[in-house]
Parts: structure tokens; C-alpha cells; sequence
């Protein structure tokens, strides 16, 4: 049996996290009601400090509507002492396309950045029509966490 070495744990610099968020599609987003943690995966795009993503109407909505401030998280994973690891803690806020001037042109935005990955979203060829719910989440506060094998 080889002995491995003690893995070294360390902090990613801010430009690694923001080149992981940038670079992943899927991540998870956690929110809390009551005494009740859920944690969704999401598929999102990472674009000037905003997680942008979309979801369907129901119960969720409903309790981060209340409970505003959430968590979301992307990770790489190599081994059991080689990853990398980025949490964002923020606020959500739901985009209206019929509220004021002000809300249809940031939904007009988001629409227009989460087309780019995905051309057929909000359209009559959308795979996930009920998904309908856009939202971002400002990124308050980053930080990234990683390990790495000693040599």
C-alpha cells in the first residue's frame, strides 16, 4: 500500500473563482425556510458579479421569495485531496418582463446573456418550457476553497 502525503488545503485566489464560475454551467443553489435547508442543482450562466439561472413556478419560488438571501456553489473534483470548490452567498431576484422600464430591460439582458448558451430558452423550442421563472443572484460574497495531494 503507498502512503500518500498530508493534502494541503488553501484558499483560491479570487480570479481562479471567478474563472470557475465563468467557466461551469451547473452548480447547486441552496436556500433555507424555517428550519428546512434544500439544495437544487441549477444550470445558470456567471456573468459581472450575477448568477443568472432559471426555474419553474411553484413552492420553491414561493419560500426564496420570502427568504431572499441564498447560497450557490460549483465544485471540481479529482480525487478525495484534489479539488476545487467555489461558494457564492447572495441575494435572488426574480425578473420581470412586464414590471417597469427599469425591470423589463434587466430581463431583457438576462434573456439575451442565458440565450447565448442556450438559443431555444423562452422559446416555442424550449426542451424545458415549464422552467419559466428567470432570476439572478448577486454575488455578494465569493470564496473559494481547494486541495491538492502533497508531492
Amino acid at each position: 500500500m503507498t502512503k500518500i502525503g498530508r493534502p494541503v488545503f488553501y484558499e483560491l485566489p479570487r480570479g481562479e473563482a471567478l474563472q470557475m464560475l465563468s467557466n461551469h454551467r451547473v452548480g447547486r443553489l441552496a436556500f433555507t425556510f424555517r428550519d428546512r435547508v434544500d439544495i437544487e442543482p441549477i444550470s445558470y450562466l456567471f456573468q459581472d458579479g450575477w448568477i443568472y439561472a432559471r426555474t419553474s413556478p411553484g413552492t420553491k419560488l414561493q419560500v426564496v421569495r420570502h427568504n431572499p438571501w441564498v447560497a450557490f456553489e460549483i465544485d471540481e473534483i479529482e480525487s478525495r485531496y484534489d479539488w476545487r470548490s467555489v461558494v457564492v452567498h447572495g441575494t435572488i431576484y426574480f425578473l420581470d418582463a412586464s414590471g417597469g422600464d427599469r425591470e423589463r430591460e434587466t430581463f431583457q439582458t438576462a434573456l439575451e446573456l442565458m440565450r447565448s448558451v442556450d438559443s431555444e430558452l423562452l422559446t416555442p423550442d424550449d426542451p424545458t418550457p415549464h422552467r419559466s421563472a428567470l432570476f439572478r443572484i448577486h454575488a455578494d460574497e465569493i470564496m473559494g476553497r481547494a486541495a491538492r495531494s502533497a508531492d
